[in-house]
């Protein structure tokens, strides 16, 4: 299996790089090289996806039997690379986003549910990140390569991903916090479903499907109801050492407060449907999600040891102020005397 990754270097594409490799797949890796060069076992093209001249120089270091894109968001840059690399390429597989569907969150998703409206032209003309662009976005990169690839197309939808690399922080600041000790503020109730998938889960996932020569879109998460918030943060003070106090308290009162969902507190959001992406369709093509317990571990493990993920303008985005927190946890005790801690 010949193998091409556009990106390769930070979280998702790093895994399926190291995975691909020890799957004994001939892999060749396509970025900038600004985020460090791809493990030893992969040939590295350096090049800038968004110059015409550098993939024209790429597509002469094919042919593949698959391209992996784990980088793609722009349509119109995404539309010029899958048009250069089709007449040398079988496949074009695309890790998208649940963000792609049109009425998340606020409605459950399957693989039939209706996305947003996008062209595979599109070019915003910024490449700062815009959370409320990134689902129609990643349509218009979708629609651009089955443009170019036809039926050859493998599409990924994860729900968020956790791990080791995480370069967004989310899981990472939950760790550091509550390894800091002291009363940590956190959205009530702790019985929240929660399925967030692990970034090697997802990659392992991937690549079946690459070796299985699967087509189609399949929605990657782990399953509805088997992982909790409260299991969440539960792991994240065992594996810190359990010095820390979790104050559940209620969302709507948080709401009120103006504390901002997904950012401030991660991975929150007060909407019943937020974690309810049916994957059962990977599930049964043999979609396995290791414990939530694992993949905390092994992310505290990582930054343990000095791990440290990619620059990224996202990662400044999570966490809420410590004095803020505070705050909130007093005026919390002032109206609410008796609110439960574990």
């Amino acid at each position: 299996m010949r193998l091409l990754i556009v990106g390769g270097s930070w979280f998702v594409g790093r895994e399926i790089v190291s995975a691909a490799i020890s799957r004994g797949y001939d892999v060749t890796v396509f970025n900038r090289g600004r985020s460090g060069r791809p493990p030893v076992g992969a040939t590295f093209v350096q090049g800038d996806w968004e110059d015409r001249w550098d993939v024209a120089r790429l597509a002469g270091h094919g042919p593949w039997d698959v391209v992996v894109d784990v980088a793609g968001s722009i349509p119109a840059v995404v539309r010029n690379v899958a048009r250069s690399l089709a007449p040398v390429t079988g496949r074009y597989v695309f890790i998208s986003t649940i963000s792609a569907y049109r009425d998340w969150p606020y409605a459950p998703v399957d693989e039939s549910s209706p996305l947003w409206d996008s062209t595979p032209d599109h070019d915003p003309g910024t490449r700062r990140w815009d959370p409320d662009a990134y689902g129609p976005l990643k349509v218009g990169c979708e629609l651009a390569i089955r443009r170019e690839f036809g039926d050859d197309v493998l599409v990924i939808r994860p729900h968020v991903i956790l791990g080791p690399h995480e370069y967004v922080g989310r899981l990472a600041w939950w760790l550091r916090r509550i390894d800091r000790g002291g009363r940590v503020l956190a959205p009530a109730p702790p019985d929240r479903g929660f399925q967030p998938v692990d970034v090697r889960d997802v990659a392992s996932f991937t690549l079946d499907q690459v070796g299985q020569g699967s087509n189609g879109v399949y929605n990657v998460a782990a399953p509805i109801g088997r992982d909790t918030y409260g299991a969440l943060l539960a792991a994240c003070k065992e594996v810190t050492g359990g010095a820390a106090e979790i104050v559940w308290v209620d969302e709507q009162w948080l709401l009120r407060q103006g504390v901002v969902e997904w950012t401030e507190l991660p991975l929150w959001r007060a909407l019943p449907n937020a974690w309810a992406m049916d994957a059962g369709r990977a599930q049964a093509e043999g979609l396995r999600c290791r414990p939530l317990e694992v993949t905390v571990r092994d992310t505290w493990a990582w930054l343990s040891n000095g791990g440290r993920p990619v620059d990224h303008e996202r990662f400044a985005e999570h966490g809420i102020a410590p004095a803020r927190e505070a705050g909130l946890l007093a005026e919390w005790d002032r109206v609410t005397p008796r609110a439960a801690a574990s």
